[in-house]
């Protein structure tokens, strides 16, 4: 996904759809907008909107810390046909379309993949029957149907443009090539697959802001301790108590440093 600063109104429209669509509570987000200045940059004085959301990365930190024992599952490349099957945790990268996708009914809400992120991009959903982690798909439901994501189709300005980067052809590659920047820093370095555009000003206030510099230190700890719980927790979900268990893990694990 691109997202150009430059056509971006900061009007809302792609969080509000978000929310609507997916039925996010209302102090959660999928994805966000932030106001950012003004302020100066060393290319004048700036004003600008950071709209954020999952960056669906190369290598996501999220992933590899989700405490459920692995499934195995295969993928299809809708263009190919090609499958590939592998063995996937409650969250996961598609092999094939880059995407990180969580699966609602394996997850245990214990909140590690959150913990995880540096764009902050994840939250746990705690106002169902059973705490889950959620965050932006890149709407793969609307995208099976042919959709754009929710945001993109709603985005009154055009100023979010989704599609596929490996075509040279497409609108985001050629973005690309005009210099779309990803949010990283010399600590944060994991491939983010949102990328930003606009002119030096803006995108010099949106990076000195709103790039992360440092990757999360604590989350290995809570990782950890719901793996210790899992055993705990298949026993209490065969008598029909997972809510209650799943609620009591995240309430036990809510310190975020050691």
């Amino acid at each position: 996904m691109i997202i150009d600063l430059d056509k971006c109104v900061g009007c809302h429209a792609c969080a509000i759809a978000c929310k609507a669509e997916w039925e996010v509570p209302a102090t959660k987000g999928r994805n966000w907008v932030k106001r950012l200045g003004p302020s100066n940059t060393p290319h004048g004085l700036a004003s600008t909107y950071y709209p954020g959301l999952c960056n669906h990365c190369d290598e996501p930190a999220c992933v590899g810390l989700c405490p459920v024992d692995p499934v195995e599952m295969t993928f299809k490349d809708a263009k190919t046909g090609k499958t590939q099957t592998m063995e996937v945790l409650a969250t996961w990268k598609d092999p094939f379309d880059g995407t990180v996708q969580i699966d609602k009914e394996r997850c245990v809400g214990c909140g590690a993949c959150a913990d995880a992120c540096p764009y902050t991009a994840r939250y746990i959903n705690d106002e169902g029957d059973e705490p889950k982690a959620d965050k932006c798909t890149f709407c793969v439901e609307r995208r099976d149907q042919g959709l754009d994501p929710a945001c993109v189709q709603t985005c009154l300005a055009g100023a979010r443009i989704f599609g596929d980067l490996n075509d040279p052809q497409s609108e985001v590659a050629k973005y690309v090539k005009n210099g779309a920047a990803k949010l990283e820093s010399a600590n944060v370095k994991i491939g983010p697959n949102v990328r930003y555009y606009g002119n030096k000003r803006d995108m010099s206030l949106l990076t000195s802001t709103s790039i992360p510099q440092n990757m999360p230190e604590a989350n290995r700890r809570r990782a950890v301790m719901a793996r210790m719980m899992m055993p705990a927790m298949k026993q209490i979900k065969n008598i029909g108590l997972l809510g209650l268990a799943g609620a009591l893990v995240v309430k036990g694990l809510e310190e975020k440093k050691e």
